[in-house]
């Protein structure tokens, strides 16, 4: 209990010196922490607006979109706003060749003409409270980190279920924080019936695609419209016709005023994860391993897919989730390690260990504590190195055949057909039928084959033969070391490859044809090197756990005092700084603005730049109405400081006010380095401005009665 709470009293301290653009602060303590900084900062409305358990506040108007996503409702009949890109998938998955939502958008002129998402929900955080102490009472008996996580599920488990008891709509989970040294309850409601409102077409919603993604400065419309649907009580309830749109809590009001320079703006959302803690040998890792062979695989998928995807409107209908997805994280990890060069990442993260070994040797009690942290996590780092190597090639090109993935979601099918009950068996294969249609409808078997082909070549030609999955000795031994013709035989003979030949299958299931096709072969392999891959790095992750736990303890420590917030983990979290410019690189400076020119300027520019005709001809004849500024622009995009990550993507920009002004949706090239290290002359967040969000909606969609159910600031 002494360990904590000097942890604890180390995190109370962090608002004597906190930085209003840095940090992703935990709800339930920014009346401690950050009051009087917020306050400084220029907002006008108290800590207990934005967070509280005992009235309506401004947490219960924000959601997790999907699981990995932010949305927030706004209005009193539950419609949410988020991004484009968050609803992309469910967009595509609800559109066909005969109404492709993602290429010509679609507006609900009525409640009837909503569309029901299966499958999509929101989900609502109802409180956040610190467990730590119960936690430790337990930790401290275990010996072991197997142990240790063993107790931290079963204690999580049974604080969760005291927390929600027998109301049947909550439910609640234990997470760690600073590296396991602290831990909260999350206490949740979530919403199934979430039903499509409303979306521009991608020309808009994706204007720019990969070229200007995470770039400023952007044009882009990211957003999409949903609405939440309850029962007649006004609970979460499945999809029926009778349910009726829910009514929030909260939702947040619209803001046509505008941003200036300087102006206060926050951010409440769900980013996802962050690691601020980390070492030098850890960035170094997830320079070389994670970024370099995620970019160098998916360059080579991608470029099959999207040689297709604009040969064939089907198919890039088909994949155009699956695309950008995959390209997302692609820039992503290229933007971050330019900028781990750029910025000289590794060498100041070393400095930081330094000055903590420093720190440590000048006492022998922190000796005792921490004295081996750093040097344990170099060691684990060092001894995983090539198991996660060859993970990571495993991940990234033999997870990602979509006929043996499929081929692996049937797996299940397997106990079942060799214990034989008729009634069971046929339960498994109807209960499925949704899944394997959906496949189907998103597949093009072209195109994976020669994915297959790539990513079969490409894992033989990075990863030794020792330790490549055996199917490779099936390709060397009957195929005379022909991927090609193996991959023909997948094809041709597998009953994952067409719906005639699998529904062939499912008509007379049996578990030794089942074992025998080569997909499902395949995919055994697979699974078989996975697991013995994921058992020998166990005792390198547990004793880089136990030193990451270690190190952050005593970085805790050591920094009494300065602004040190936890790693972001898909909790709900407060950042909050100003609307600012920046200086990108010698003589290019951006202003925090994009205006409908911008918009007309990159036209063209590549394939990812072509405007509707529609939204050209409004912008050419200035129709801007209420939503231009005092100017008579008609506003786009904004940046600002704060501190945001994946999953914030979607979350509410609000002023000093509460008010709504935009979504964010986007970091900046210059700081993509971001998820280690926060940096403050350069890290922006990119947000779309609420005004253009409206305008589109308004004037381009002509939906404006969606407008008319929001409530607007006076």
């Amino acid at each position: 209990m002494k360990k904590f709470s000097l942890i604890l009293g180390a995190f109370l301290l962090t608002f004597q010196t906190a930085i209003a653009d840095e940090g992703m602060w935990l709800l339930p303590l920014i009346q401690k922490l950050n009051a009087d900084a917020l306050k400084k900062a220029g907002l006008k409305i108290s800590p207990e607006d934005i967070y509280s358990i005992n009235k309506s506040s401004l947490k219960d108007a924000v959601l997790i979109f999907g699981g990995g996503c932010t949305g927030e409702v706004i209005s009193k009949e539950g419609l949410v706003l988020t991004n484009h890109h968050c609803g992309y998938g469910t967009i595509q998955r609800l559109s066909s060749m005969e109404h492709n939502y993602l290429h010509d958008g679609f507006w609900a002129m009525s409640r009837q003409e909503e569309i029901p998402a299966p499958g999509l929900n929101v989900t609502f955080i109802d409180r956040m409270e610190d467990v730590t102490a119960q936690m430790n009472e337990v930790l401290k008996n275990c010996t072991t980190e197997a142990e240790r996580a063993k107790a931290i599920a079963a204690t999580g488990d049974e604080i969760s279920q005291k927390a929600v008891g027998d109301n049947p709509y909550l439910r609640g989970r234990v997470t760690s924080m600073y590296g396991g040294n602290t831990f909260y309850l999350v206490v949740t409601k979530t919403f199934n019936d979430v039903r499509f409102v409303g979306a521009p077409p991608s020309s808009i919603g994706k204007y720019g695609g990969d070229t200007d993604n995470w770039i400023w400065p952007r044009h882009t419309g990211d957003f999409s419209i949903f609405r939440i649907y309850a029962d007649k009580d006004n609970n979460p309830a499945a999809y029926n016709p009778s349910n009726q749109p829910y009514n929030p809590v909260k939702h947040l009001t619209v803001s046509l005023a505008g941003v200036k320079e300087g102006d206060f703006n926050m951010i409440i959302g769900q980013p996802g994860r962050t690691t601020r803690f980390m070492t030098s040998a850890e960035v170094e890792e997830q320079r070389d391993i994670t970024n370099e062979i995620g970019v160098y695989v998916r360059t080579i998928r991608q470029d099959i897919m999207q040689a297709d995807m604009l040969a064939d409107p089907k198919v890039q209908l088909q994949y155009a989730s699956k695309f950008s997805g995959s390209s997302n994280y692609w820039k992503k990890w290229t933007g971050m390690s330019e900028t781990f060069a750029k910025l000289d990442v590794v060498n100041r993260r070393a400095r930081e260990e330094q000055a903590f070994e420093t720190w440590v040797a000048a006492d022998p009690a922190r000796q005792a504590k921490y004295g081996k942290a750093v040097s344990d996590i170099n060691s684990a780092i060092a001894g995983r190195r090539d198991i996660r190597y060859q993970q990571t090639y495993l991940s990234e090109c033999l997870n990602n055949l979509e006929i043996v993935s499929f081929a692996g979601r049937m797996a299940r099918l397997l106990p079942v057909l060799e214990k034989g009950d008729p009634k069971e068996i046929e339960t498994f294969i109807n209960g499925n039928r949704g899944a394997i249609d959906n496949f189907f409808e998103n597949y093009n078997q072209p195109t994976d084959r020669k994915v297959c082909v790539a990513m079969i070549k490409l894992f033989a030609d990075e990863v030794d033969r020792a330790d490549q999955p055996s199917f490779y000795q099936i390709i060397r031994d009957q195929y005379k070391k022909s991927v090609d013709a193996f991959v023909n035989d997948l094809f041709g003979k597998s009953f994952f490859a067409t719906p005639a030949k699998l529904d062939a299958f499912l008509q007379h299931p049996s578990a030794e044809a089942l074992k025998n096709d080569l997909a499902f072969m395949v995919y055994t392999s697979i699974s078989q090197k996975a697991a013995l891959l994921a058992a020998q790095v166990v005792p390198f992750n547990e004793l880089a756990s136990q030193a990451q736990r270690a190190y952050i303890a005593g970085t805790l420590e050591k920094n009494q005092g300065k602004a040190l917030y936890p790693d972001a983990n898909s909790t709900m979290r407060l950042t909050y700084g100003h609307v600012k410019s920046y200086t990108a690189r010698d003589a290019v400076d951006y202003k925090f603005y994009t205006t409908h020119r911008g918009v007309l300027e990159k036209e063209n520019f590549n394939w990812e730049f072509e405007l509707p005709a529609g939204l050209k001809e409004l912008i050419l004849k200035g129709d801007f109405g209420r939503y231009a500024n005092e100017k008579g622009e008609l506003p786009v995009c904004f940046i600002n400081n704060l501190d945001i990550t994946n999953g914030n993507s979607g979350s509410p920009v609000l002023n000093a006010k509460g008010e709504l002004i935009g979504a964010a949706f986007d970091g900046n090239w210059e700081a993509m380095s971001a998820d280690v290290i926060f940096e403050p002359e350069l890290q922006r967040c990119i947000a779309v401005d609420i005004r253009y969000v409206l305008w589109v909606i308004d004037k381009f969609g002509g939906a404006g009665h969606l407008i008319n159910e929001m409530t607007l600031a006076k």
